[in-house]
């Protein structure tokens, strides 16, 4: 599995962030902070993106409340995002970094429109960007012959195409990512068609579905069953890696099945070693039917480019977030990108330095610090203290409720 990364994020009069940015993000990054502090908020970013993508920025706007109701209160400007990514490497060589900016605003009859949307390409850390793509109020242009940006060097020349939208509230990349000689375009537009943030619901998981073929889980994980009987049935090694996983982490279950009744529905079952009949997932205890749904989530055979999970030690025993934590970051080893919320000790203590983050609020407005950054928490890591515990220390200033 090898995805996108994506290096950095700044964000603009959107909602709390009125302006914030992170830098060189890891493959695993971890988000602290007390209630409304926006966590929710940063994972939001690309819920927005993605539906300003399948729809229009009006659209994804109005989903939200209205533009009064994301703009940052007392902000002034655009609404702004700029993301920066870069693709895989291709017979070793680092490729290009991509970053895309978008900026939205309000034009005369109080409608929003797409004042600013960029993309463009810098070749190594000081070449002179050039944007491929630059729209503004549904017009712009678009390079056409990106596959000779790497070959031609210096020499690239480039041909652009002129376009106009439908209306100025479209993203360009909705239209123009659809083909394939706009490589840059479609890759982002992948990311964002299918980036995954988790809303897992233990009851939705238990419950017995009507047969059918379910290739990924939802976000709410109600059609698990039928992803396990996707997967066993579609990729038995990759059934059994998640069986052994299952093993090792929820001590006794041995089996795990998806089997059809007469009456043409799917049941989840789980074998316990101690025990002759399997149980079916309404019996089996919440941990382990959530433990279970992310390792089907972590080792779906199509990985999602982003994963954004919230508060993942949920139902689950203090003991098992070391090795969920284990299990993330394996993911984002193998490529993925994981972004996580959480409120769990137990859970921080398990990350590495340079996968913390925490938010901070200052007169109303989201700050967001890197744990790497502060220099006494890098020291007292260094010399051993785990993370959760300096968190609960309150080292991590502005990071609780009462701090």
């Amino acid at each position: 599995m090898i995805k996108m990364k994506i290096e950095k994020i700044r964000i603009k009069n959107f909602k709390v962030y009125r302006e914030a940015e992170i830098r060189d993000l890891p493959n695993m990054c971890v988000f602290l902070g007390a209630n409304g502090a926006g966590k929710s908020t940063l994972f939001e970013v690309f819920g927005f993106l993605s539906d300003a993508l399948k729809n229009n920025v009006k659209n994804a706007l109005n989903k939200r409340g209205g533009f009064k109701e994301v703009y940052s209160r007392n902000g002034e400007g655009d609404i702004e995002f700029e993301i920066k990514f870069r693709n895989p490497e291709v017979d070793g060589k680092r490729q290009p970094l991509i970053t895309y900016e978008l900026s939205v605003g309000m034009d005369p009859n109080k409608q929003p429109v797409i004042t600013k949307e960029i993309l463009s390409y810098r070749r190594g850390n000081r070449g002179r960007p050039y944007r491929f793509l630059e729209f503004s109020h549904g017009k712009g242009n678009a390079i056409i012959n990106e596959s000779e940006f790497e070959t031609a060097k210096q020499e690239f020349k480039e041909q652009r195409e002129e376009q106009t939208l439908d209306s100025p509230d479209i993203l360009a990349i909705k239209g123009l990512g659809q083909f394939q000689r706009f490589q840059a375009i479609s890759s982002f537009r992948r990311l964002l068609e299918n980036w995954y943030v988790s809303n897992f619901q233990i009851h939705a998981a238990q419950n017995i579905e009507d047969t059918g073929l379910s290739e990924h889980l939802s976000t709410t994980g109600d059609n698990l069953a039928q992803v396990t009987k996707f997967i066993y049935e579609n990729h038995i090694d990759i059934f059994k890696t998640i069986l052994q996983k299952m093993s090792e982490r929820v001590p006794g279950i041995e089996k795990v099945e998806a089997t059809e009744t007469i009456d043409g529905r799917i049941v989840l079952q789980f074998s316990d070693g101690s025990f002759k009949d399997p149980f079916i997932s309404r019996f089996v205890s919440d941990g382990t039917i959530k433990m279970f749904a992310y390792l089907i989530l972590l080792y779906d055979p199509k990985p999602h480019p982003l994963l954004c999970i919230e508060e993942p030690e949920n139902f689950l025993h203090p003991e098992l977030l070391v090795e969920l934590a284990e299990e993330f970051r394996e993911y984002a080893n193998r490529g993925g990108q994981v972004f996580i919320s959480s409120h769990s000790p137990d859970f921080v203590n398990a990350l590495e330095i340079d996968e913390l983050f925490w938010l901070t609020k200052e007169e109303g407005y989201t700050k967001i610090a890197r744990a790497t950054d502060d220099s006494l928490v890098r020291t007292l890591a260094a010399e051993g203290d785990k993370l959760g515990y300096l968190w609960k220390q309150g080292y991590f200033k502005g990071s609780g409720p009462k701090s």
